[in-house]
């Protein structure tokens, strides 16, 4: 049965989630269990390539090109698993795509919208 965890820690950067949850990754992996690790962003830009390194840190760049958050760096130094672009979603890929499918009137007309809860 699949399992999920999740490390959360609000908009504070620099807080050590990423080491801690490639530590846990490393340590579950260690006991014999399959594991893979992905990073949620929350901010608008589509990947960190253009973003400032003094604001953000260090791109990670995985064997199938993408640009993706320093973290994905460290979850591959702990663990067996490589990781790709699929490892890696921001707000604002979420948003290209939803724009994307409006655009071609995959919503039938319908209001997208953002919902805060």
């Amino acid at each position: 049965m699949t399992k999920f965890v999740f490390v959360t820690g609000g908009v504070v950067s620099s807080l050590g989630k990423g080491i801690a949850s490639a530590s846990l990754a490393a340590l579950l992996e260690s006991r014999g269990l399959n594991v893979t690790l992905m990073k949620l962003d929350p901010y608008i830009n589509v990947d960190p390539g253009t973003m400032s390194p003094f604001q953000h840190g260090e791109v990670f760049v995985t064997e199938d090109g993408a640009e993706t958050d320093l973290d994905l760096g460290h979850y591959e130094r702990f663990v067996r698993t490589r990781l790709s672009k699929r490892h890696n979603f921001t707000t604002g890929q979420i948003y290209e795509r939803v724009i994307r499918k409006e655009r071609r009137g995959d919503y039938l007309g319908g209001t997208v919208q953002v919902i805060p809860h």
